[in-house]
């Protein structure tokens, strides 16, 4: 299926942290199967570092998406569209990896802020393009 030329780019970034997106919320679920904790976090540090990965995610993720998918629109270089869902991509797993505790904590940092500049250059990339 050939994709209609106005988004070439940014569904790859839409696709790859959709099956982040899964990654996550398996580690979630899986750990409340074994835990049998099925809502909240039962006082279980754990349990509430895989949640809050998950959720961080969730409540990042989108706008940086549809901000991506509005550069797209709007006519941004290939470039720009890569360099920043790629930024989007590693700053989450980077996130996600300091958080849960699966990697050095400088890495949530690192995450948080690769996800915050991408935010930020593509507020402004869409904002300038349509003054």
């Amino acid at each position: 299926m050939e994709l209609p030329s106005l988004l070439n780019v940014t569904p790859i970034y839409i696709a790859v942290l959709g099956l982040v997106f899964i990654t996550l919320t398996m580690r979630a679920g899986l750990y409340r199967a074994k835990t049998k904790i099925f809502i909240g976090v039962g006082d279980d540090p754990e349990m509430l570092r895989r949640m809050r990965g998950q959720a961080n995610f969730v409540e990042t993720v989108p706008i940086a998406l549809f901000l991506l998918l509005t550069m797209e629109v709007l006519g941004a270089p290939d470039t720009w569209l890569h360099a920043l869902g790629l930024t989007l991509v590693i700053g989450r797993i980077t996130h996600y990896l300091g958080l849960t505790e699966l990697g050095p904590p400088a890495l949530r940092v690192m995450g948080m802020v690769a996800t915050l500049v991408t935010i930020l250059v593509s507020s402004i990339w869409v904002f300038i393009s349509v003054l």
